[in-house]
């Protein structure tokens, strides 16, 4: 028998048809769905007079235009916003779809609140309409992101018709030093390969560096897979993925926990698979990151200095610079910010904002900065309550908001005004991603959380005793 990866194993088994030596139709364990990519879906479907094929196996949440101030009760202002919530409601009330809707005390970010309620478990193949499914991969589940058309395939067949992807390993081995999160990690291996390195890979990530992180850090690493052009990512899932599950899948019985372990230890790559591209990195070289320019690729140490426009590159830099205003060769390190945002489906979990606050506890939040932290769900701001964190936030100075994509995106009321410097632990810092014409430097919450206490870019590893 042929030996084979982990993502030939998952797509063979998930396999309804094979339609060409490129094409298979796959079926799909989980649909999540949020209120922008689903309405011309469902306005297809009822076109066509159709159901949803499998109501029970689609999921739907508001996050990404929903406002995050603490209002006890959140109200959509904008009427087109509030027309694409209302629309998901009611297209979930006809089709009998769970819905995660506004003001649901578990309301979140799909990609927060599917893996923390047990929904989602090794060897799936779960899609959504946003690129950061990919996030599943953590749990040795198959994610990725759909678009509209492919949304409505999937409502009336639960189905899709996927183009086979190559296979990239990712090999970590060694350990994170101190003050250096996976964070950290995804963004130096984006710089390395490039925004586009990835692109038509599945990524599978191994190493003793890999098996030493947390859930929640293999979350982030899989998350931003996919700012390299990655169409899926992978870890096989382990102890620690099992456990993970275990713990939320109150589902599952005793008879089918058996069942599932004898599965879920076939998913790991054979020893022999060959993979299509190959990287070794090593973790002690990682460094705190940061973004200086508008491509997750365009990320340098802290401790670097913002690159020369010169070689292939050099336009593409320029106008980085030009949109950024920094000028070549300035060190990162001291850059002032304005504004600073915790949160988002990379970093918005309960592991990201006990970072935060073990940073900034008996800090404050510079004069001049404005510093916001929001959740990725309702759990998560139940458990930082319960935990002191949110209070350790709030007495530092950080606004300490409701749950949702926030500013990750200039999609609700979060938005920065052109000119604006943020210090962001979200997953792009493209042109007018957080707001027209405002300049966003990705970085791990630890380093946003140095930049809001300082007021700049700082290494958060001079910061004594309170870092990570």
């Amino acid at each position: 028998m042929k030996s084979k990866t982990l993502y030939r194993k998952l797509v063979e088994s998930h396999t309804v048809a094979v339609l060409d030596a490129q094409n298979v139709l796959l079926f799909c364990d989980l649909h999540l769905m949020n209120e922008y990519t689903s309405p011309q879906a469902f306005a297809g479907l009822h076109e066509l007079e159709r159901k949803v094929a499998m109501p029970g196996q689609n999921i739907a949440t508001v996050s990404h235009i929903i406002p995050t101030n603490p209002d006890a009760h959140r109200v959509i202002k904008d009427p087109s916003s509030a027309l694409q919530a209302s629309n998901l409601k009611r297209n979930c009330e006809r089709h009998g779809i769970p819905l995660f809707d506004t003001n649901d005390e578990l309301q979140g970010i799909e990609h927060i609140i599917a893996p923390e309620h047990g929904m989602i478990r090794p060897g799936m193949v779960v899609i959504c309409g946003d690129s950061h499914t990919t996030t599943y991969g953590a749990l040795g589940a198959l994610g990725f992101g759909i678009g509209t058309s492919e949304v409505e395939h999937v409502l009336a067949t639960q189905t899709l018709v996927y183009r086979l992807a190559q296979d990239m390993h990712i090999r970590i081995d060694g350990k994170l030093p101190v003050g250096t999160t996976s964070k950290d990690l995804i963004l130096m291996i984006i710089s390395r390969i490039g925004a586009q390195g990835a692109r038509g890979f599945v990524v599978e990530f191994s190493g003793s560096a890999i098996d030493d992180l947390s859930i929640e850090a293999r979350f982030t690493l899989c998350n931003m897979a996919v700012e390299a052009g990655a169409r899926g990512a992978l870890i096989a899932p382990d102890e620690k993925a099992i456990e993970y599950v275990f713990a939320r899948a109150s589902d599952i019985t005793e008879e089918q926990r058996e069942d599932a372990l004898k599965y879920w230890a076939t998913l790991r790559s054979d020893v022999d698979a060959e993979f299509d591209m190959e990287y070794i990195f090593d973790a002690q070289e990682v460094v705190p990151y940061v973004t200086w320019g508008t491509s997750p690729d365009q990320a340098i140490p802290v401790t670097g200095r913002v690159p020369i426009a010169d070689g292939p590159q050099s336009v593409s830099i320029q106008k980085a610079m030009d949109y950024t205003g920094l000028e070549e060769g300035i060190p990162l390190e001291g850059i002032a910010v304005q504004h600073v945002f915790i949160g988002s489906c990379t970093n918005g979990r309960i592991e990201d904002l006990r970072e935060v606050a073990t940073v900034v506890k008996d800090r404050q939040v510079q004069s001049g900065v404005r510093a916001m932290v929001v959740p990725g769900s309702g759990a998560v701001r139940d458990q930082a309550e319960s935990e002191g964190i949110a209070q350790i936030l709030i007495d530092a100075g950080f606004e300490w908001r409701k749950p949702g994509c926030s500013m990750c995106l200039a999609m609700n009321d979060d938005v920065l005004e052109p000119g604006i410097r943020c210090a962001s632990s979200t997953n792009r810092n493209f042109e007018g991603r957080q707001g027209r014409g405002a300049i966003t430097h990705l970085m791990s919450p630890a380093m946003a959380a140095a930049a809001a206490v300082t007021g700049h870019i700082t290494d958060v590893r001079n910061l004594g005793d309170n870092n990570v």
